[in-house]
């Protein structure tokens, strides 16, 4: 029982820090790493368990939901779908020894990726009205990563979004549904995989979702500043951890 709380606490961790600034797999990954799994399982895992806490953040903010200049959002979309699609089945692929030799690398680019995002990224002045085939590209590239391993796919798609001219809060709430339509065209096919651990995934998908709801109300009660110096400091001790002491 103690272990299947600690998997609940760390979905409900993550589900919080996903609403508030990301970065939510810092949490679970390593939670399931340690508590016996593969990192390929635990990476599948985790991303079923996570996707409860997407459904809820993208709901909440679908009325700011918004295409930009050039591509509709309906594209967005079905690219972001294809794209995760993608990513899932180069995963579901890739032989769990050559996972655990490129999950430190992984881990260390989405944690250089939020530490650019959240602070140093600059919002453009005079945004780019980036051509259509541009845009679907971006997204398509951003959505394969997303279903392969997801961390930081939020400020790639901010970062995108923002640059093709979409304002940031409506960047914000498009990139909620989009990550859920990534990890949604994941989860089907993770679902039929031998390497879901379910009962660990229920756990912490409970814990995910009243995380996510937790987030919403802490959304302007808790230092984001301090949170995002937490997550890259969790994502810079993972990253040690996993090159000096490989999982296997």
């Amino acid at each position: 029982m103690t272990f299947y709380a600690l998997i609940f606490l760390a979905g409900l961790w993550a589900g919080i820090q996903n609403s508030l600034a990301g970065g939510g797999s810092f949490v679970t990954l390593p939670t399931l790493i340690f508590s016996g799994l593969t990192p390929l399982a635990a990476n599948i895992t985790s991303t079923v368990a996570l996707f409860s806490s997407q459904i809820s953040s993208g709901w909440a903010g679908r009325q700011l939901v918004t295409g930009t200049s050039t591509v509709s959002f309906r594209a967005l979309f079905i690219i972001s779908l294809l794209g995760g699609v993608v990513g899932a089945l180069l995963l579901l692929n890739t032989p769990s020894s050559m996972f655990t030799l490129l999950v430190p690398w992984l881990v260390l680019f989405a944690t250089t990726l939020f530490a650019w995002g959240s602070f140093f990224r600059k919002t453009p002045e005079h945004p780019t009205q980036l051509s259509a085939p541009l845009t679907l590209f971006m997204q398509f590239l951003i959505a394969i990563y997303g279903g392969y391993f997801g961390g930081g796919i939020g400020f790639l798609m901010i970062a995108a979004l923002t640059v093709a001219g979409v304002p940031t809060r409506n960047a914000g709430a498009t990139k909620n549904v989009l990550a859920g339509v990534m990890n949604a065209a994941a989860v089907l096919l993770f679902v039929f995989s031998p390497e879901v651990k379910w009962i660990p995934a229920g756990f912490m998908a409970v814990g995910a979702a009243l995380g996510g709801f937790a987030g919403a109300w802490a959304l302007h009660r808790v230092n984001e500043k301090l949170l995002r110096l937490a997550i890259v400091g969790l994502g810079l001790a993972l990253t040690v951890g996993l090159f000096l002491f490989p999982v296997h």
